[in-house]
């Protein structure tokens, strides 16, 4: 029997009982239906998908088609689960008509439950935008992919009282705008904890401690697939990168010493056919 699929009051069900969320990224048919046989509360469709499937080197050169593509396959393999998909560079911060109609295209032709988007303050009118038209949006805030140049890279954010104070504010105006809910990505776990506490709507962590509403890992990293880089939040479950390269091995090696395919791997003539192939043969 299918699970029933959560909706934003589940998941505030879940901040309002002090129980955690567990949420991870999907980017295919297959990986979100182990996510959903697993019992996920939900499935990210993330703009990581640009280094954790085409290898870019960041987030930046995801577009909108690629993203939905992406969303359809998700939805499909997981169709009980709680989706959000992610706006990816530059389908939010021109205007907020640009955001409300990106936002309305992950819905009408992927299906997801809910979209994010990366920013505090500055994006508060797309956020305000989008929530009037209907949608559910998810803010995040900390350290910002999109927008790691300004950042200075890829580095944790919210380590100093001052800039901890940033993002507490940036959190406020989130939900002051209609975000259903909040990620907050590389920050100590005392600014995690401080804005959990300070907000009404679920807060989630990626690399924000544990006091917190959930947490978010990415699967490639999970599963130990994604090999250029791995951050301090990140606990590997499995090596399935090693694991992927051994069973190629394997296969490449069996193939050159000619053991594969043995007889069990082939298919069988109707009994009495060889003859009369072989007679044809002759002609």
């Amino acid at each position: 029997m299918s699970k029933k699929k959560n909706s934003r009051f589940e998941l505030q069900k879940l901040k309002d009982e002090g129980k955690p969320a567990v949420w991870i990224t999907a980017y295919d048919y297959w990986t979100a239906a182990f996510a959903e046989e697993a019992g996920m509360d939900m499935i990210l469709v993330g703009d990581s998908l640009g280094m954790c499937i085409y290898g870019y080197s960041g987030t930046v050169p995801v577009t909108m088609d690629q993203c939905i593509y992406h969303s359809e396959g998700v939805r499909r393999g997981a169709p009980n689960t709680f989706i959000i998909g992610d706006m990816p560079f530059l389908s939010y911060q021109v205007s907020v008509e640009d955001a409300v109609r990106n936002a309305g295209r992950f819905h009408k032709e992927a299906g997801v439950d809910a979209i994010k988007l990366e920013g505090g303050l500055r994006v508060c009118p797309q956020i305000r935008a989008i929530a009037d038209g209907g949608m559910l949006v998810m803010g995040h805030i900390g350290l910002t992919p999109q927008s790691s140049g300004q950042l200075g890279g890829f580095k944790a954010q919210g380590r100093t009282a001052e800039t901890a104070m940033e993002l507490i504010e940036d959190a406020r105006e989130i939900q002051k705008a209609g975000a259903f809910a909040l990620l907050v990505e590389a920050v100590p776990p005392e600014v995690g904890k401080i804005i959990r506490d300070d907000l009404s709507i679920p807060v989630y962590s990626i690399g924000a401690g544990i006091d917190v509403d959930g947490q978010l890992m990415i699967c490639s990293d999970v599963l130990g697939i994604f090999q250029a880089f791995t951050p301090k939040f990140v606990k590997k479950y499995e090596n399935l990168g090693k694991k992927t390269v051994d069973a190629f091995t394997a296969y490449a090696a069996d193939v050159r010493e000619r053991k594969f395919p043995e007889d069990s791997h082939t298919y069988k003539m109707v009994e009495g056919e060889m003859p009369k192939l072989e007679k044809m043969l002759k002609g």
